[in-house]
């Protein structure tokens, strides 16, 4: 019998090798790939929320950046 934690739960930044938490949602679509309507997600602390933002905008993909539900930068 495993034992769940709530840091299983937690949300982590999609920047390769970062275990921070997230703390924003980077909404993306490749419009080649997907329909329009569709939304992918990368996650991102707030150290990669730039260089990550930064990717998918030069690429023509970032449709929006939002708070993560709970976490810190809701209350700023």
């Amino acid at each position: 019998m495993s034992i769940h934690s709530p840091a299983e739960d937690a949300l982590v930044c999609s920047a390769r090798g970062c275990r921070a938490a997230a703390v924003w949602a980077l909404e993306w679509n490749n419009p080649r790939l997907h329909d329009t309507a569709r939304r992918k997600t990368w996650l991102a602390c707030a150290e990669h929320r730039t260089s990550l933002g930064d990717f998918l905008d030069a690429r023509g993909f970032l449709r929006a950046v939002t708070p993560v539900p709970g976490s810190p930068t809701l209350d700023t």
